[in-house]
């Protein structure tokens, strides 16, 4: 079943409206007619709002809410990706396995390491690019909400961002004691927020990783491998879909 994103304004009781380049595609790509039912989501609550097709105009589609489906498909606590930028289109490949894997938001690090550098102009061009991907790994992934991608922020400001976390976790390859990382993990409640710190290719610099440790940050082994930058906060985000949803 497709899913579509709209604006709470846009649900009207047992009415939803939906605009935008939405209309095209519902009605010349996937060429849905009068009667099909697609879900909607306000990518603010966890509600799947299910409807039917009942009419088109020259710019919206009309549709008639059939029932509201709440068993939630969102991850019982909120997960902040800080991601260290990773050179070439990386980054989008982790942006877009991030949202699949339930993360709220993701937060792009100018740490010391990075070889990606960005100006204001393209910051905000890439911040904005990621952000469409997510919206259409959430439509993909069949997600009740749009998980955000930040501006992109300096390894100070990331640090006192994630303060705010219930639980503040930053993998590094010098961290020992898997068992450690295991109780960590064992311990995320429902409804905690949870702050993930991955470095870019060369890894976190020691001030900054000693930056972090001072901020209540969790340094955390992923193992006895070193993983790439790709696949760690995969790695972290796997395991707490597993933890949460179990």
């Amino acid at each position: 079943m497709y899913r579509f994103f709209v604006e709470p304004s846009q649900i009207r009781d047992k009415r939803i409206v939906i605009t935008g380049s939405d209309v095209n595609h519902i009605r010349n790509v996937l060429r849905m007619k009068i009667g099909e039912e697609i879900a909607v989501s306000n990518g603010i609550d966890n509600r799947e709002y299910r409807c039917g097709i009942e009419a088109y105009t020259e710019d919206e589609v009309i549709c008639t809410l059939r029932f509201i489906k709440e068993d939630g498909v969102e991850l019982p606590s909120r997960i902040h990706l800080f991601q260290g930028l990773p050179k070439a289109d990386k980054m989008e490949l982790i942006v877009q396995k991030a949202v699949e894997l339930g993360v709220y938001e993701v937060i792009p690090v100018a740490a010391a390491r990075c070889v990606v550098r960005l100006d204001d102009r393209k910051a905000e061009a890439r911040v904005s690019r990621w952000q469409g991907i997510a919206e259409a790994a959430a439509k993909q992934s069949r997600r009740a909400v749009i998980p955000c991608v930040h501006d992109v922020m300096g390894m100070r400001e990331a640090v006192d961002y994630a303060r705010q976390m219930d639980v503040r976790l930053i993998p590094y390859e010098l961290a020992e004691d898997m068992e450690h990382t295991k109780e960590l993990i064992r311990s995320i409640r429902a409804g905690q927020s949870v702050a993930v710190m991955i470095g870019p290719e060369g890894g976190f610099a020691e001030d900054e990783i000693r930056l972090a440790v001072q901020a209540g940050i969790e340094p955390v082994t992923l193992g006895r491998r070193i993983l790439r930058t790709e696949t760690a906060g995969m790695a972290v985000l796997s395991w707490l879909m597993y933890h949460l949803e179990s």
